[in-house]
């Protein structure tokens, strides 16, 4: 019997049962929803309670309203490297003014720019805030704020700048409690009086009259809205120092105004045509504002501050650790306040003075009479070429560190053009001095020498060099080797940059300040840099010793009118030059530079100095203003460093010496025969130095001996013998070589017979010579080199002994021969004498001579023979005619009618 099929409903009935025994229960899902809610809930309650706790904590420790402190700036204090107070920042010179005087405009310009809801909520603009919450988790914590004018008052008269919860909710309470205390008004007229404008100018009514020389009242639209946007970087939106900041600022504030419906459109565009300098008070106004008597270095650390994020902080009374040197800076500023240093009414110069070691700044030089917040040409220059002052840096420094070149490495100064282009490289006198050391390369300061030493380095690792001491470049030109590029610096930076070589290679930022303490007293700042080593110690000091001869006194050297008697100084000169066009385009004098750079540094202190006009066609056209960099440099370095000990720069390990034949490629070790001019003693770098001396220049050939003269003496008993000879020079110190001489006699047909040796031109042997004809030989001899000798022929006779005994005349009548004329020592015959005694001789050499030492061996002696007049000339330097054998005396004879000598 067959089973019985399942209808359709029933199969679909069974499946359905089987699904359903397969789910999960209801129940369960609705359990699990139950608990995650719960949880969040939990959660967020926690967070609030806890939030609300905290904030109740740190709202209880929040610091009590203070009128005083509500409506006056607090002051910051500025203390100098001895800890003394020298500066106080705050409320002094401040102009207040109250809410009914201030302009609508400037309202308007102020709310459209920080606060536009501030006359609608109470303390806290929560629009704002959630905007910055979604800011900060994006971006992270404290990207964004959103704090109120109230909030910004309440910060700057009692809280730290800093973004912790801490003090956001400190500052969100407090400002809920100023806003029950005071009206809105008075709250705007605190923030109006209050703010930080401008390094030491706080509120707007002095900022008014700081940069307009206006009351508010007066000001225009345009420099209303630039005032306005001044608060958020005080520093930075200056328009003096930086008017295309400033502009830009100020036309964002004026787009708000119109966004915001404070202005028109047209109003809008007006207002955005003016120039951002235009109205601008001069310096004599500004000077008005001076806080301190250093203002050309607070100027610096006000930067300094802002450069770190501190620069509202001063609001909030900080105290500020700085470097200054009161002694340095006096000095510095007594120099640039006196007229007399300077060859033109208008020439600017600007001066850093810092420590070689440390980094620190010590003085600044912001101008001539500067005034506060003016253009500081120390710090704020840093759109001027270095010229030359970039050959260290880029060029030869680079050079030394990376392919380890001498001072003594051989470049050629030769006409040149830079790479793909036609335009020729040329040196400032027009001239090219061929090949050189990289030494006089530098101290000469030739520019065609720098280009090569750059192209072989390579622009990668130069950049990287540089890079080392703080020297930003985007690119490295061929033209930035001789600081005719792309790269600029402030005088600060280049100071900074050349200390480096002056301590051992080890490189520290410049720096103003080394900690500010905040108001509580107990929380700091650190500002002091790390230094880094930038470069190895024998680059650091072949640099140097390289730029002691830029001071020296040689020929072609550039700074000599920089030197200090007595300090070990290394520095280097710079020009800049007008292109061609420039030239054409505004008529410029012939003699033209826009700029005049010095940077100086001893163990103690690095210098540099920037010298030029304040418009950049104002040239340079003299000497004297190309110079007063140098000038300057010598004032301020001899001043500071009277009282101070200065040691010499070091030669490290690293180091050694050599003395080379320049020009020789590659180098190599001068010879004992390298002419004095080509031997100089340079430096290497330890395990670099030639081994191989050159041989260029051979032995140089003795001279020979010349003037040989020989005579018997009146006996007939002992030779005389003399001779002349231009010695031999030691190439290192031009003094004669010592120099020995062989003598001999050769007999004709017969035996040479050796007479002695001596160091001195002049020999005196026994005769014992056989009667015969002789020819007298003398050799010079220098470290075993003989020269050619040099002869006369010499005659040895009996019958001398024969005559001189029989001859026996009855006083004979002499008549006095006439005075000789006096010779002119150099015991010649000339030639005109010569021809006259051809037949005359008579064996007067010289060696004896006519007594008075002019050695004229011209036979005035009266016909005496070998005797001669004995009387106190030496006759050592007498004519080569003794050579003659000696003839019997005769008769004298009476001299000729015309009653000449025969000289």
């Amino acid at each position: 019997m067959t089973e019985r099929r399942r209808t359709r409903g029933e199969h679909q009935k069974a499946l359905a049962q089987k699904n359903k025994k397969s789910a999960p229960p209801k129940s369960s899902k609705k359990k699990w929803f139950k608990r995650i809610t719960l949880t969040l809930v939990a959660i967020v309650a926690a967070c609030f309670i806890g939030g609300a706790g905290l904030f109740a904590y740190y709202a209880s420790t929040a610091p009590e309203l203070d009128e005083n402190l509500l409506k006056d700036p607090v002051s910051s204090e500025f203390y100098d490297k001895n800890g003394e107070l020298f500066a106080t920042i705050g409320a002094e010179n401040r102009k207040y003014v109250k809410y009914e005087d201030i302009p609508e405009d400037m309202v308007n310009a102020i709310l459209a720019t920080e606060d536009v809801r501030f006359f609608e909520h109470g303390g806290m603009d929560f629009y704002r805030l959630g905007g910055a919450i979604i800011a900060n988790f994006r971006d992270g914590f404290g990207a964004q704020g959103a704090s109120t004018l109230t909030q910004q008052v309440v910060k700057n008269s009692f809280l730290q700048n800093e973004k912790k919860l801490k003090r956001k909710a400190q500052e969100a309470w407090l400002a809920f409690q100023l806003e029950r205390k005071y009206s809105k008004e008075e709250i705007f007229e605190m923030y109006f009086n209050k703010m930080l404008m401008s390094g030491r100018v706080y509120g707007f009514g002095t900022a008014a009259q700081y940069f307009y020389g206006k009351e508010l009242k007066d000001l225009t639209l345009d420099e209303e809205a630039l005032l306005a946007g001044l608060v958020q970087r005080p520093n930075a939106y200056n328009p003096l120092k930086n008017p295309e900041l400033a502009e830009k600022r100020r036309n964002t504030v004026l787009g708000l105004m119109y966004q915001h419906g404070k202005i028109t459109k047209a109003e809008m565009e007006e207002a955005k045509k003016v120039d951002v300098q235009a109205g601008l008070a001069d310096d004599a106004t500004r000077q008005k504002f001076a806080g301190s008597k250093y203002d050309a270095f607070l100027d610096v650390v006000i930067n300094e501050l802002e450069d770190n994020g501190d620069g509202n902080a001063m609001a909030e009374g900080i105290k500020v650790y700085t470097t200054l040197d009161p002694k340095a800076q006096q000095t510095v500023e007594n120099i640039m306040n006196d007229d007399s240093n300077f060859p033109t009414e208008k020439i600017q110069s600007g001066v850093a003075v810092i420590d070689t070691k440390t980094g620190q700044i010590q003085a600044i030089g912001g101008g001539r009479n500067y005034g506060a917040r003016g253009f500081n040409y120390a710090d704020d220059l840093t759109k001027n070429q270095p010229g030359s002052t970039m050959k260290p840096l880029l060029d030869y420094g680079p050079a030394i560190e990376n392919l380890k070149w001498s001072t003594g490495q051989t470049l050629v100064d030769e006409p040149m053009n830079y790479t793909n282009s036609k335009q020729t490289i040329t040196n400032w006198d027009g001239k090219y001095m061929g090949p050189m050391t990289a030494r006089k390369a530098l101290y000469a300061s030739r520019n065609v020498p720098a280009v090569k030493a750059l192209k072989e380095v390579g622009p990668d690792k130069a950049k990287e060099f540089i890079g080392n001491l703080g020297i930003e470049a985007e690119n490295v030109y061929e033209s930035d080797a001789i600081g005719g590029g792309d790269i600029t610096m402030s005088p600060i930076q280049m100071a900074a940059s050349y200390a480096a070589f002056g301590n051992n290679g080890v490189y520290t930022d410049p720096h103003a300040i080394t900690k500010i303490v905040y108001r509580d007293g107990k929380t700091t700042k650190d500002y002091t840099p790390k230094s880094n080593v930038a470069m190895s110690d024998y680059t650091a000091y072949m640099v140097t010793d390289m730029l002691r001869d830029v001071v020296s006194n040689k020929p072609d050297a550039s700074g000599t009118a920089a030197n200090v008697s007595g300090l070990d100084i290394a520095g280097k000169t710079g020009t800049t030059n007008y292109s061609k066009a420039d030239f054409d385009k505004h008529n410029l004098p012939d003699t033209s530079v826009p700029d005049s750079w010095f940077a100086g540094y001893t163990t103690n202190y690095s210098i540099a100095i920037w010298s030029g006009y304040e418009k950049h066609f104002d040239p340079i056209t003299t000497w004297d203003e190309r110079r007063l960099p140098q000038q300057l440099f010598k004032q301020i370095m001899t001043e500071i460093s009277s009282d101070v000990e200065t040691p010499n720069f070091k030669k490290p390990s690293s180091v050694v010496e050599a003395t080379i034949e320049v020009g020789s490629k590659p180098l190599k070790l001068a010879s004992d025969y390298t002419p004095k001019e080509l031997r100089q003693t340079e430096l290497f770098v330890r395990g670099t130095e030639p081994n191989e001396v050159s041989n260029k220049y051979e032995v140089p050939e003795l001279t020979t001996p010349y003037n040989v003269s020989a005579s018997l003496d009146l006996e007939g008993q002992s030779i005389d013998i003399s001779w002349e000879h231009d010695a031999m020079l030691n190439p290192e110190t031009n003094e004669p070589l010592p120099t020995t001489f062989e003598v001999s006699a050769t007999r004709e047909g017969g035996e040479t017979i050796s007479l002695g040796t001596t160091e001195s031109k002049g020999l005196t042997v026994s005769n014992a010579l056989e009667d015969g004809n002789y020819t007298i030989s003398v050799v010079a001899i220098v470290d075993g080199t003989r020269s050619k000798p040099g002869t006369t022929t010499f005659q040895v006779s009996g019958t001398i002994d024969e005559e001189l005994e029989t001859e026996n005349p009855d006083e004979p009548v002499i008549e006095e021969p006439t005075e000789p004329e006096q010779g002119d020592n150099n015991g010649k015959h000339n030639d005109k004498d010569k021809e006259k005694d051809k037949d005359k001789e008579n064996g007067n050499n010289g060696h004896h001579g006519n007594g008075n030492g002019n050695g004229n061996g011209n036979g005035n002696g009266n016909n005496n023979g070998g005797g001669g007049n004995t009387d106190t000339g030496t006759g050592s330097d007498g004519d080569n005619n003794g050579g003659q054998p000696p003839t019997p005396p005769t008769e004298p004879v009476t001299p000729d009618e015309n009653g000449e000598s025969t000289e």
